[in-house]
């Protein structure tokens, strides 16, 4: 399967979601940036409200490329114990870390949303989309974090994913969608003809256009 680019990607996976049209307690929640434009063909689709999921690495001091855990939308914090302990990590240094990602988190809130509230998921069917699943780090301290905001159901959904990461998942969620798992997966990227970045004005703009079929309130109601 070869998807012309992120939007046709999601008309594609909203094939794979039509048992949750018209649920009025589904919400579509999209990783930024890449996971909006999939997202917002899953959530037209399906006529449910969507908005974004963020959720920030936070980074061994030194090794930024290790998580010793994230931080997520709706101040939650989840830690990587089995990075911290080993590492003596203190406190005062996750905190300031911490700290710093949650100010590029607001950031990216205010951007994205112009102070519209963030959907509420407790007791709600939340469908989490990305653009493709390589290693699932992402994702899986989403559904961590997400977790803590108690739904009812947590899906996750995606275009394309490599098999062994579309199977550990479904030890975390409650439903994995993996449109397409090929084989030979080698990255998300390669199952696209456009794979281009999606800009934080693409995303604002998508965000925006969804609340024209429903406005965030209708999903806390």
């Amino acid at each position: 399967m070869l998807f012309r680019d992120r939007f046709h990607a999601g008309e594609v996976l909203a094939d794979r979601l039509l048992d949750y049209r018209d649920r009025p307690k589904t919400v579509v929640l999209a990783l930024p940036r890449g996971g909006v434009p999939v997202a917002f063909g899953v959530a037209k689709s399906l006529n449910a409200p969507l908005d974004v999921f963020l959720v920030r690495k936070l980074g061994v001091p030194g090794h930024e490329e290790l998580a010793l855990g994230t931080v997520a939308t709706g101040n939650v914090r989840v830690l990587n114990e089995d990075v911290v302990e080993p590492l003596r990590i203190p406190e005062k240094v996750i905190d300031e870390i911490a700290r710093r990602e949650q100010l590029e988190l607001q950031r990216q809130q205010s951007v994205y949303r112009h102070g519209r509230p963030a959907l509420d998921v407790e007791n709600r069917t939340v469908i989490l989309v990305d653009d493709g699943l390589a290693t699932g780090s992402t994702m899986r301290a989403a559904i961590k974090a997400l977790r803590m905001q108690r739904p009812n159901r947590l899906i996750v959904a995606v275009p394309v994913g490599a098999p062994e990461t579309c199977a550990a998942l479904r030890a975390e969620a409650d439903e994995v969608i993996c449109a397409a798992d090929p084989e030979h997966f080698l990255s998300v990227g390669t199952w696209y003809q456009d794979f281009s970045q999606t800009s934080d004005e693409v995303v604002e703009s998508l965000l925006e256009e969804a609340t024209s079929w429903h406005h965030p309130a209708s999903a806390m109601s």
